[in-house]
């Protein structure tokens, strides 16, 4: 969530930095104006518990002033019962206006940092490079190649869970656990992160903590029965393994890779990518997660973001990359860069991986902190990121990898994991 004190000291810059997003206004009924009404009457409140704290150390001194002078203290007596009834009904005002004031903060997307360009929607993200040669020749969809080659059912996989869900068969799984595998040995080995194995399914204390609650609960899978939810992406437990946790300076930074199968509702995108494996309810990622002090965030967001363009450049698939705009930001991201396959079916790049730097914000949310230099806790800055997504990975394998024939090549990288395997045959 964002600083409650800097709220109050710097409500104005904040607001502006806000509209960046097209996302907050002053209007009455807005999260923003909400918690600056409720900090007005938390501060309000605070000022008459001083007041009636003052009223109490007058009054408590009077009595034992006239007790120890031998004078009758009933008025002074009945005034302490008084003021005793106002003090509790002011902490139960003082709780509610408190949780108000939490909730109110909780709807507020973080703050964008100041690098951060103006814009909608994506079409005002800026390229910032692309790699690769983008093949240009006719291609087929992904979803007729991986039907002709006998890997890819999207007909049962609608038969035994519904639409947007897919079976993968033969070498089609093989690769997909040969992606998984490749990403996971690379970050490790290479890029020096620890690999996690962690739950599926998160609370809603987990879920608040890293930005998808409460905003985006019609998004989410939710276990029947139960407040337990199928987590959208490994960033949601892997990031909440430090919740509630001091850490010390010189356990900064924490990297940890983690892969896991997600899952999305995504009850606003109906219509959109309704084909195929680029938008499924159910898919498989290798998620990267940084934990670092805050001065060195987007650093270490650098850092990251090379980390997933190592993937893409190893297995020589053609990409792009894109500072995202206010309009298109996340909502627990300060800065965001996409990397964006070639799929040369559409002749567009799409997204394949999205890092992000937080800041300070989840820290806040999941009250991650450490020990600054003079032993003070604060939040901790995060970061995300795909390492890759592995079903679009997949995807743009077999799509870009396709040859006239109607078999696909398998990449060099990729060939140790597939028993040195040289192509996927129809």
């Amino acid at each position: 969530m964002i600083d409650r004190k800097a709220l109050r000291s710097n409500a104005a810059a904040m607001e502006e930095a806000l509209k960046k997003r097209n996302a907050t206004t002053v209007a009455e009924d807005s999260a923003w104006a909400k918690a600056l009404t409720l900090d007005a009457e938390q501060r309000r409140l605070k000022s008459i518990s001083e007041a009636q704290q003052a009223e109490r150390n007058r009054v408590s001194k009077l009595i034992g002033k006239k007790k120890g002078a031998g004078e009758d203290a009933s008025e002074e007596l009945k005034r302490m019962g008084e003021v005793g009834k106002e003090s509790k009904a002011l902490a139960a005002q003082t709780k509610d206006a408190e949780d108000a004031f939490h909730s109110a903060l909780l709807e507020i997307p973080n703050i964008p940092h100041p690098s951060v360009p103006y814009g909608k929607d994506e079409s005002d993200n800026i390229e910032i490079r692309c790699w690769g040669k983008p093949r240009q020749d006719e291609v087929p969809d992904h979803w007729d190649i991986g039907e002709q080659l006998g890997i890819l059912d999207f007909d049962t996989g609608a038969k035994i869970a519904g639409s947007r869900f897919s079976i993968l068969k033969g070498t089609g799984a093989r690769l997909e656990r040969a992606l998984m595998q490749f990403m996971l040995d690379s970050h490790v080995d290479k890029h020096g992160y620890e690999e996690v194995w962690v739950p599926a399914i998160a609370n809603r204390k987990t879920m608040t903590g890293t930005g998808q609650l409460p905003k985006f609960e019609d998004d989410l899978y939710r276990l029947e029965g139960e407040d337990l939810f199928l987590i959208p992406t490994a960033e949601v437990p892997v990031t909440n393994m430090y919740q509630d946790s001091i850490l010390e300076a010189e356990q900064l930074p924490i990297k940890h890779c983690a892969y896991t199968p997600c899952f999305r509702r995504e009850a606003g995108s109906a219509g959109r990518d309704t084909r195929g494996m680029i938008r499924q309810h159910q898919f498989d990622k290798v998620e990267l997660v940084q934990l670092v002090h805050p001065d060195h965030a987007l650093t270490a967001l650098d850092e990251l973001l090379s980390h997933a363009i190592a993937i893409l450049e190893a297995l020589e698939l053609p990409y792009r990359l894109v500072n995202l705009c206010g309009g298109d930001l996340g909502f627990s991201a300060e800065k965001t860069f996409d990397l964006e396959v070639w799929l040369p079916s559409q002749n567009t790049y799409r997204e394949i991986s999205s890092c992000s730097s937080c800041g300070q914000f989840q820290g806040r949310r999941a009250g991650i902190r450490f020990r600054d230099e003079k032993g003070k806790p604060q939040a901790v800055s995060t970061l995300n990121g795909s390492g890759l997504a592995i079903g679009r990975t997949l995807v743009a394998i077999l799509e870009n990898y396709w040859n006239s024939d109607g078999n696909v090549s398998i990449p060099k990288v990729l060939q140790p994991y597939m028993g040195q395997l040289t192509q996927m045959k129809a």
